[in-house]
C-alpha cells in the first residue's frame, strides 16, 4: 500500500500542526522570502492575514515558490477575494482548520500551485542545469527590491562568464553535462537563500538578496570563482575554466532589477577571463580570475 505523500509547509503566524503535514515556523515575512528563495521543497506557506498586511508583490514573491494559504478567523466576502486576487491561492478560516476539511484546503491549493509551475516551468528553468533562467531571475530580482523598500539592507548581482580551456573542445552533450556541474558548484558555494541562475550557455548570475556591508559581494565573488578553480572531468577530459566577474549593487548600482541584472552581465561580458585574482578586490570589481578548473558532482 503506498504510503500517502506529505506536506512540507512554512508557517508565519499561522497553525503548526496538522497529520500528513511537516510544518517550519518563520518569525518574518522577509525571513519567509529568503528562506523560499534557496529551498525548493517547500509546498505551502501559511500566513496569519489578520495581522499582517501586503503589497501585491510580496504576495507574488511567495506564490511564485510554493502555493500561498491565508489563514483568518473568519473569510469573508470583502476580504478574501483581495487576497485571492493579489496571488493568494485560498483563504481559510481559522476553526476550518480543526477538522481534515481545513487540511484538504490546503492540499488542493498545493496541488493547483504545482500544476501552474509545471506548466510554466519550460519559461522559467534552464533545462541542462535546472537553475532560473534570466526571466525568472530577473523577476526574483524585482521581488526583493520591493522587500528592500521596507527592509533595506545591501544586495548584489553577480555574473560570470566562462570560458573553457584544455581537454579536446567540448561537445553539445559534454557542453550540457558542464553546465550542469558548473551550476552545482556555484550553488554549494552560496547560502540557501542566494539564487543561482543560468542566463545561457556560458554565463550563470548570482542574486545576493542580503548583505552585512557593500564588500560582502566582492567577497562572495571571489569565493564563486575559487570553487571554479578545480579542473572539471568530463567524459575522458580535464576542463579547466577562466572566469570573467561582473558585480552590481545595490543600491549604489541601481534600485531596477534589469539595471542591476544588465550591469552585471555587460560587465562580466567585456572583462577578460584572466588570472588576475587582484580584480575581485574592490566592491565594484570586474574582471576574471583563471581558474585551473575535477568535479564529478
Amino acid at each position: 500500500m503506498t504510503a500517502p505523500p506529505v506536506f512540507r509547509v512554512l508557517a508565519l503566524g499561522a497553525p503548526t500542526s496538522a497529520p500528513g503535514f511537516v510544518i517550519e515556523t518563520c518569525a518574518s515575512w522577509s525571513e519567509a522570502v529568503e528562506r523560499l528563495a534557496g529551498d525548493d521543497r517547500f509546498d505551502a506557506v501559511m500566513v496569519d492575514g489578520d495581522h499582517i498586511a501586503f503589497l501585491a508583490d510580496e504576495v507574488s514573491a511567495i506564490a511564485d515558490r510554493a502555493a500561498l494559504v491565508i489563514v483568518v478567523v473568519e473569510p469573508d466576502a470583502e476580504h478574501a477575494p483581495g487576497w485571492l486576487r493579489q496571488g493568494a491561492d485560498d483563504v481559510v478560516g481559522r476553526d476550518e482548520l480543526a477538522a481534515p476539511s481545513g487540511w484538504r484546503r490546503v492540499r488542493f491549493a498545493i496541488e493547483r500551485r504545482r500544476r501552474v509551475r509545471e506548466q510554466g516551468s519550460g519559461h522559467s528553468i534552464d533545462p541542462a542545469t535546472g537553475l532560473p533562467t534570466r526571466q525568472h531571475l530577473a523577476q526574483h530580482l524585482s521581488r526583493l527590491l520591493a522587500l528592500r523598500e521596507r527592509e533595506p539592507v545591501p544586495m548584489a548581482v553577480l555574473a560570470l562568464r566562462i570560458e573553457h580551456h584544455g581537454g579536446s573542445g567540448v561537445s553539445t552533450d559534454a557542453g550540457a553535462e558542464l553546465r550542469r556541474k558548473i551550476g552545482l558548484r556555484l550553488r554549494a558555494a552560496v547560502r540557501a537563500s542566494d539564487v543561482v541562475g543560468a542566463i545561457d550557455g556560458d554565463t550563470f548570475a548570482i542574486v545576493l538578496g542580503s548583505m552585512a556591508a557593500l564588500a560582502d559581494g566582492a567577497r562572495v565573488a571571489a569565493k564563486l570563482v575559487e570553487s571554479l578553480a578545480t579542473p572539471f572531468s568530463i567524459g575522458r577530459d580535464e576542463c579547466r575554466l577562466a572566469v570573467a566577474l561582473g558585480i552590481a549593487l545595490y543600491p549604489p548600482d541601481g534600485k531596477d532589477a534589469g539595471r542591476l541584472l544588465r550591469r552585471a552581465l555587460s560587465l562580466a561580458a567585456a572583462a577578460p577571463a584572466t588570472s588576475s585574482a587582484g580584480s575581485a578586490a574592490g566592491p565594484h570589481a570586474h574582471g576574471g580570475v583563471r581558474a585551473a578548473a575535477n568535479d564529478d558532482r
